[in-house]
Formats: C-alpha cells, structure tokens, sequence
C-alpha cells in the first residue's frame, strides 16, 4: 500500500501562483509513475501532469503547458506541482496519484490516490 496526502491548494487571484505538495509514504518505489489529476464540480477527472519517479518521463496536459511544473523530491518522498499564470479555469480539486511505470493519463491507470486539495481560482 501506499499513502499519498496532498497540501497546498488555496484561493488565488487569476494569475498567481501556486505550489502543490504530495507526500508518499508506505510501500514506496521507485518503480511508480506519480501524476496529478484534477476535478472541477460537475465534470471528470482529468489529467495534469505526471513524471517518472525514477528517470527523465514527464509529460503534461495541453491545457498547463508551460505554465505548471511537476518535480519530485526523491529524499523527501515528495512531488510537487507549480502552478503559474492560474486561470479560473483551473478551480478544481487536485489529486496526487501512483501507478506503474506505464501509466499516462487515464486515471485508471493509477493503482493510489490522495484524498484530494481544493485550488480555487477568482477572476
């Protein structure tokens, strides 16, 4: 098993900032692709970004692109997600997840999940 907990969501004006932290603990591997999925009320869970917890693998939705950047820090079991140049359009809740290493961005490819931080973006 393995625990995800997510910190960091908030409300922020369009156009700040925001960081994401995920902590893992449990059965951790290195053998884990880590992602972070969001839910807006009324809609699906959708795919943000995800990395590989060993290696270079990163890939991120269209719709962040070049505004978020996932990291991790393997020392201390932590991803994170920067979120620059928030729109409204991002107020969801934010989901850390685990899955193997091939897991991309269906969230049934992911076995772990975080119970969730809420970023609320005012226009």
């Amino acid at each position: 098993q393995v625990q995800l907990v997510e910190s960091g969501g908030g409300l922020v004006q369009a156009g700040g900032s925001l960081r994401l932290s995920c902590l893992a603990s449990g059965r951790t591997s290195s053998r884990y692709t880590m992602g972070w999925f969001r839910q807006a009320p009324g809609k699906e869970r959708e795919f943000v970004a995800a990395k590989s917890w060993i290696g270079t693998r990163t890939f991120y939705a269209d719709s962040v692109k070049g505004r978020f950047t996932i990291t991790k820090d393997n020392a201390k079991n932590t991803l994170y997600l920067q979120m620059n140049s928030l729109k409204p359009e991002d107020t969801a809740v934010y989901y850390c997840a685990a899955g193997p290493t091939t897991a991309g961005a269906t969230p049934s490819e992911y076995d772990y999940w975080g119970q969730g931080t809420q970023v609320t973006v005012s226009s």
